[in-house]
């Protein structure tokens, strides 16, 4: 067995598609199946299961992965260790966020980090927080920033910001001439919202109620903030969003702080109990939680 086999299978287990890769790899299809085909005669078991335009590990292929995953990043580390004891730190950090604060937060600790690591360089990815956390446990991403609630397993996490939630209005609202900077937000039960995508916010903003059973008019579910932005300036509905979102100046849109409840948004920074960070990415988290000492 060579390290070629290892690598070849990973990408195949990460594909699972030949095609995309042995595109991935930059080589023909063909022989990467017979390379893999070979790595499965020498081990003396399947490693997929072979259906019409799908692949699917097996029970050996699954227990493999995760030994190839760790040989691969022991070769790594290796190679980076020789190579920065006498240039210093190197390698790609791969990252994922959510919207709001969470690229402010990376945008920090990068800029923090560099000053004593500046061969280190960064991969940066952005989504919802079921989209990252999916990301983090298919090892495409190695630290990650989400929102809470959280129910993923297999994850370390620690606390690293919070702010409140905010209403934003259309200047026509009539809810927007109230005086003052915040809103009840038993007063916009009745009205059309637009709310984050995930799946759990839905839940957690009707609880909010505190009146089971009742249903709040959801207009929009959006993924990305600027659009939520958009749609409130052109009167489609009221946006609720984490305070971050206020990301304009338009006077078409009103923002105020919800009261009643007074909620906030948690961030979290997470990584994978699983998968192992490179030498970069862990002097990159230990940097972080100096950051917190408090949070761990």
């Amino acid at each position: 067995m060579e390290l070629r086999h290892i690598r070849y299978f990973l990408a195949v287990a990460e594909e699972m598609n030949f095609t995309r890769a042995a595109e991935k790899l930059c080589i023909a299809q063909p022989p990467l199946s017979r390379q893999i085909k070979e790595l499965e005669e020498e081990l003396g078991v399947s490693l997929f299961i072979r259906k019409p335009h799908a692949l699917q590990l097996t029970e050996e292929g699954q227990m493999f992965r995760q030994y190839a995953m760790r040989v691969v990043d022991l070769v790594n580390r290796s190679a980076e260790d020789v190579r920065e004891m006498k240039t210093g730190l190197h390698g790609m950090i791969y990252l994922a966020s959510v919207e709001g604060h969470a690229p402010t937060l990376f945008s920090e600790w990068i800029a923090g980090f560099h000053q004593d690591h500046p061969h280190v360089c960064y991969n940066l990815w952005n989504g919802n927080s079921d989209d990252v956390i999916n990301r983090l446990m298919k090892g495409l991403c190695e630290l990650a920033i989400i929102m809470e609630p959280h129910n993923a397993e297999g994850v370390n996490a620690i606390p690293v910001y919070s702010e409140p939630w905010i209403a934003m209005l259309p200047q026509a609202c009539p809810l927007a001439k109230e005086p003052g900077d915040t809103i009840d937000f038993q007063k916009l039960a009745d009205y059309d919202l637009i709310i984050p995508s995930r799946e759990s916010r839905l839940q957690e903003i009707t609880d909010w109620l505190g009146c089971p059973g009742r249903e709040l008019k959801i207009r929009c579910r959006l993924a990305h903030m600027l659009n939520a932005y958009e749609l409130t300036r052109q009167n489609v509905g009221i946006t609720l969003y984490p305070a971050s979102a206020n990301i304009g100046t338009d006077s078409s849109v009103c923002i105020k702080r919800l009261v009643n409840p007074e909620v906030t948004a948690s961030y979290v920074l997470i990584w994978s109990k699983n998968h192992h960070l490179s030498h970069a990415a862990a002097e990159f988290l230990e940097y972080i939680k100096t950051l917190y000492p408090d949070n761990e």
